[in-house]
């Protein structure tokens, strides 16, 4: 009898006709879910994930209308003689987010907090970008 080397049916198989129980939203749904974009009628929301990056280890910059948020940690020597290790691994976060704003901010009022590895930036919009209502007159 000869032998016959295994072939996954699954690699020649594009992922679009993979059966739904192996589908990629399941196994890297971690990994899609980074950056999100809100408004109402006064702010700019965007929520990120940077689990792991301590509050001062965050930067975030705002030029011509695009948002740029950027988280790194690493973690340093003394941290890791304070500790006693029965296992390690290199302890290493990084993050990096880039968005265009859908409308113009107050750079000056503009608010950011984390907590429990969410980032939440407040952008209020400016005077000019706020929608106004327009009254029409009817005309006899």
């Amino acid at each position: 009898m000869a032998i016959v080397r295994f072939k996954d049916p699954f690699s020649i198989m594009p992922r679009s006709l993979w059966p739904t129980f192996w589908s990629d939203e399941d196994v890297w749904q971690e990994e899609k879910e980074g950056m999100s974009v809100y408004e109402n009628d006064n702010d700019v929301m965007v929520k990120a994930n940077v689990p792991g990056i301590p509050a001062d280890n965050i930067d975030i910059s705002l030029e011509g209308g695009t948002l740029t948020i950027k988280g790194e940690y690493t973690e340093t020597e003394e941290e890791q003689n304070k500790k006693k290790t029965v296992y390690r691994e290199s302890r290493q976060a990084r993050y990096y987010y880039t968005t265009s704003l859908p409308h113009s901010v107050d750079a000056d009022k503009i608010k950011a907090e984390v907590a429990d590895g969410v980032l939440t930036v407040t952008l209020p919009k400016t005077e000019t970008s706020k929608a106004k209502k327009i009254k029409v007159k009817q005309i006899k």
